[in-house]
């Protein structure tokens, strides 16, 4: 590369935009399902880019992500039992409040201190 090149400016390090828009889907999923699969799609898509702070963003909604289909899977399963209803609750309200959670730490520029936990 010759010096009278310009160089390749670096990755938007402010840039919330994807994170703020998987979040939005994830929690627009918990009405129809379908726009949180595109948030993981967006999650997987972006994360190896991102810088460390916004990364632990990605690592924190593709768990999400996960965990909310294995509790929603166990919330169906336990429906016959009577307690389905209850497990289902649960995880919308977990999957709501996670995604709340999330995004004010992306609002305010930083990382999210316990992205591979699984609680709140």
């Amino acid at each position: 590369m010759s010096s009278s090149e310009p160089s390749v400016p670096p990755p938007l390090q402010a840039d919330k935009t994807l994170p703020v828009l998987v979040y939005a889907l994830y929690l627009a999923g918990l009405a129809n399902g379908l726009t949180a699969v595109i948030g993981l799609v967006v999650a997987y898509a972006s994360r190896k880019q991102a810088p460390d702070w916004m990364a632990s963003h990605y690592v924190f909604q593709i768990r999400t992500f996960w965990l909310w289909v294995l509790f929603s899977i166990a919330g169906l399963a336990l429906l016959p039992v009577g307690v389905g209803f209850l497990v289902l609750t649960a995880t919308w309200i977990w999957m709501a409040a996670r995604c709340i959670l999330g995004l004010s730490w992306l609002l305010k520029g930083q990382a999210y201190p316990t992205p591979r936990n699984w609680i709140i």
